[in-house]
């Protein structure tokens, strides 16, 4: 997602054109199975009525009704006007353009556009300007959405569109006030005269919604008065949740620790893997490495000892890292004139994406190997209540934002450790959704516990490369003070978590 966190209860954050939302309140839940695979879809909503209906209106109630729930979208299909000709501008500015007939939307980009979204992945909205009544070279770029909802006078016209929907409404409205709230609207936002708003209603919208709009009623699972409409969006929104609800999904504790939740044929928990059974780069073990790791360990480390050793195991790590990336043979001539044959580098993209907050310990050694390239984040955090990965917020590279890009781009993921596993699976199923290949990604971490979640991360995700400095053999349950719920810890004792055996603590408060 492009946009910062916005709490609940405050104004939306808008991008041109200004229908377009996107709202997030407190992040996003896992979408995928502990075998790496998405298990549902995002919730799509589609929202047909006549110009100035309260189309738009419907919509936002609907996302301010929902709450808490994470990352809503609302996609106008206003974005996707068609791009207009020399000669198609000079009819639009003198108000003779048809922008109210199905064929002024380029439909197949908006079902290309929302098919991704619905299907977890990214998409680059095309943006369109009213002022100059032309899409715009610029696009916006939108991921994460657990709730979609398409709005436009068309919405429901396409039979690729209805296909998408999970729910379909119409907003229905007497013609005298959409009228009156289109003239009220296109002379404040967009600069229109009056003659020429009633000029084109006549010739175009009221014509148009007659043929093409009204029509698609028919295709609504609910059809919604135009105002005072609160008891529609209230049992509208009822249905959201109940549907979103069965499509969560929590699996942390078991991947915390596998091999106790992991039955053998026989019924017994299974062993936790052999170093061998993980198939893991790990930093020679030198003198140095050791000596590096002891004084990181030292709970009495000193925090400008500890951000000095930090930036020289990062180095290391990284520098062993590179092994991982391809390359090809390469000839040159040496200043004696000699022939020298060597290799060089062959990617064409190469970025790194930190895991905040602990993965920006790494950012600096990262940078000293890998020279200019740009380094984005995934801001990750535990839900205080059930423990599971919540994705708040997504500023990736560019090259990953768009997935052309975005299949020949290698990732450096950075972490600090890797415990439980379940911040690395959700950042790798990001990756993936973005179109990166699995074996174009490599995971760097200082720590990984061989009895967390490593072993369910490389079942699920076999071609990631894993690079790490040791390898902590435990695991151990714990439970987090103050914080208290009775589903999850009827007892009160608080929340569950699992910390790594020797370990380093908590890097990212340092």
């Amino acid at each position: 997602m492009y946009t910062s966190p916005i709490p609940p209860g405050k104004d939306l954050k808008l991008f041109q054109p200004k229908k377009n939302t996107v709202l997030v309140s407190h992040g996003r839940p896992p979408w995928y199975g502990e075998d790496g695979k998405h298990i549902g879809n995002a919730f799509v909503i589609g929202v047909a009525g006549g110009s100035a209906s309260g189309k738009t209106h419907v919509a936002r109630e609907i996302v301010r009704a929902l709450g808490s729930i994470p990352t809503v979208i609302i996609l106008s299909q206003d974005s996707f006007y068609k791009y207009h000709t020399p000669e198609e501008l000079a009819l639009a500015h003198a108000n003779m353009l048809d922008f109210d007939h199905p064929d002024a939307i380029d439909m197949p980009m908006f079902v290309a556009c929302l098919a991704d979204l619905k299907e977890c992945k990214q998409s680059n909205i095309p943006v369109y300007s009213f002022a100059e009544h032309q899409r715009l070279a610029e696009t916006k770029y939108l991921y994460g959405a657990t709730v979609i909802i398409a709005e436009g006078i068309m919405a429901l016209h396409d039979p690729a569109l209805r296909a998408l929907y999970d729910l379909k409404i119409f907003v229905q409205c007497d013609s005298d006030l959409m009228l009156a709230r289109r003239i009220k609207r296109d002379v404040k936002e967009r600069g229109r005269g009056v003659e020429g708003i009633l000029n084109q209603y006549l010739r175009f919208v009221k014509p148009s919604y007659d043929n093409f709009v009204r029509p698609t009623s028919s295709h609504a699972d609910i059809i919604v008065p135009g105002s005072n409409n609160a008891v529609a969006i209230e049992l509208i929104c009822t249905h959201i949740r109940r549907q979103l609800q069965e499509r969560s999904n929590q699996f942390r504790e078991r991947i915390a620790i596998p091999h106790q939740y992991i039955k053998s044929n026989s019924g017994s928990s299974t062993p936790p893997p052999t170093l061998e059974d993980l198939n893991l780069t790990v930093l020679p073990n030198t003198p140095q490495v050791q000596g590096i790791l002891t004084i990181l360990r030292d709970r009495g480390c000193s925090r400008q000892d500890f951000v000095f050793f930090v930036d020289r195991l990062s180095t290391l790590l990284f520098e062993h890292a590179l092994q991982h990336l391809p390359y090809v043979p390469k000839t040159v001539v040496t200043p004696v004139g000699a022939d020298s044959h060597g290799k060089q580098l062959d990617a064409s993209h190469i970025c790194g994406v930190c895991i905040q907050r602990s993965g920006g310990a790494l950012e600096r050694g990262f940078r000293r190997v890998v020279r200019d390239v740009p380094v984005g984040s995934l801001l990750i955090q535990s839900d205080l209540t059930t423990g599971e990965p919540m994705c708040l917020q997504v500023m990736l590279p560019v090259h990953v934002r768009y997935r052309h890009s975005a299949e020949n781009t290698w990732v450096f993921l950075l972490d600090a450790q890797i415990g439980t596993g379940a911040a690395a699976f959700m950042s790798i199923r990001i990756l993936l959704d973005h179109g990166v290949k699995e074996d174009h990604i490599v995971f760097v971490a200082f720590l990984v516990a061989r009895g967390g979640g490593i072993s369910v991360l490389r079942h699920a995700f076999p071609e990631v490369k894993f690079v790490c400095a040791a390898v902590d053999d435990e695991m151990e349950e714990g439970w987090l003070e103050g914080v208290q719920d009775e589903i999850t810890n009827p007892g009160g004792i608080g929340r569950k978590v699992w910390v790594m055996e020797p370990g380093m603590g908590q890097i990212g408060e340092m």
